[in-house]
């Protein structure tokens, strides 16, 4: 990776819809209205409706700061790390119940972190466990966490309180450790931690008894921790992809779709590229430029058509097309099939599909 690449890194990360959207349902449950919410943090809402979708981290902390002024909250993170399971949010707290002890759950989590935020640690765990006179440190390796404060509030709260409501007493919360100094809602953190809280630490961590990392966790079903690891897999992979230059390509042609500004020139300005160095990238990728454009419309059409419900002619314009002919017409050289008889096939076999299983 060059240095221009891992610039670009550290400026894009994500955070998955599900965390944005769990937040401003908080947010909206306590009072406060969701629409004026997210048009204070500029996030149409339409930018939420898929749980494993991702939304730009900036994106994320604006959404934040509304929520705590809107809600009158200066411990609004905090409160929403106490009340608020990563299960509800993310498919990787649903696979924290499927593993058998602390120290099992504590690695998925790092393997799959980047499901839930992007931090920036690169190819090195988030997490970072040390033994020490009888205790069990999980540190926070973060980067820049001081630059947000309430990342780290949300974070660790969430952490700590999702153990004790599993545990109950046998949470065993010593201590906790942050980075940043004491804010004016100071008195908040021992009430939700239940523990003593120490500011302008050297790290950001929970300190447990030695004893709670080799607790017993009950587990769940091993036919369903395989389909959530499967598709937590996917997941991973797919963000992973999201990082090379397809996939940032990919993301920029997403936006311009709609509007038909898919040149090759106008993706690599946005990409900060010459027309040449980006043909050059794809190339070393094994792709050309038509080949990502074309491939992209045909995922997406076949996405609006039978995910999203949408007609032949609202697909059409959604991925580029001025008018259904021509869309249709490239829509059979990607599928061998016209739109139509696209969504026909597929949901004869899903009603096929459902019958077997007795669904």
């Amino acid at each position: 990776m060059t240095a221009g690449d891992s610039r670009w890194e550290a400026a894009e990360l994500t955070v998955a819809v599900g965390v944005a959207r769990a937040l401003v349902d908080f947010a909206e449950a306590r009072g406060t209205d969701r629409g004026e919410l997210l048009q204070c943090a500029g996030i149409p809402a339409d930018d939420l409706l898929h749980q494993d979708d991702r939304l730009p981290i900036e994106r994320y902390l604006a959404l934040m700061t509304e929520a705590r002024a809107l809600c009158s909250d200066p411990a609004f993170a905090l409160h929403f790390g106490e009340a608020v399971d990563l299960s509800e949010m993310s498919i990787v707290g649903l696979m924290d119940h499927d593993v058998e002890t602390v120290a099992d759950a504590f690695a998925q989590i790092n393997r799959y972190g980047n499901l839930v935020m992007e931090t920036g640690c690169g190819g090195t765990d988030r997490l970072v466990i040390e033994h020490r006179a009888g205790e069990v440190w999980i540190i926070d390796r973060r980067p820049k966490p001081n630059s947000s404060p309430e990342l780290t509030e949300a974070t660790l709260a969430r952490m700590a309180c999702g153990a004790r409501r599993y545990f109950g007493d046998g949470s065993m919360l010593k201590a906790v450790h942050v980075t940043h100094r004491a804010p004016e809602h100071r008195d908040e953190y021992e009430w939700v931690f239940q523990a003593t809280v120490v500011f302008e630490s050297e790290r950001n961590a929970l300190v447990y008894e030695a004893a709670w990392w080799e607790q017993r966790i009950s587990g769940g079903s091993p036919y369903v921790s395989r389909i959530l690891g499967a598709h937590a897999d996917r997941l991973l992979s797919d963000l992973e992809q999201s990082k090379s230059i397809r996939g940032r390509v990919e993301r920029a042609l997403t936006e311009r779709l709609h509007g038909g500004q898919t040149g090759m020139e106008v993706i690599a300005a946005e990409l900060g590229l010459s027309r040449q160095t980006l043909f050059r990238r794809l190339k070393a990728a094994g792709v050309t430029y038509t080949e990502v454009l074309d491939e992209l419309r045909r995922d997406l059409a076949c996405r609006f058509l039978l995910d999203e419900g949408l007609s032949v002619k609202e697909t059409a314009y959604s991925v580029g097309f001025s008018e259904p002919a021509p869309f249709s017409r490239a829509f059979k050289r990607w599928t061998g099939l016209s739109p139509r008889a696209y969504v026909a096939r597929a949901r004869e076999r899903i009603n096929l599909s459902n019958k077997v299983t007795g669904t």
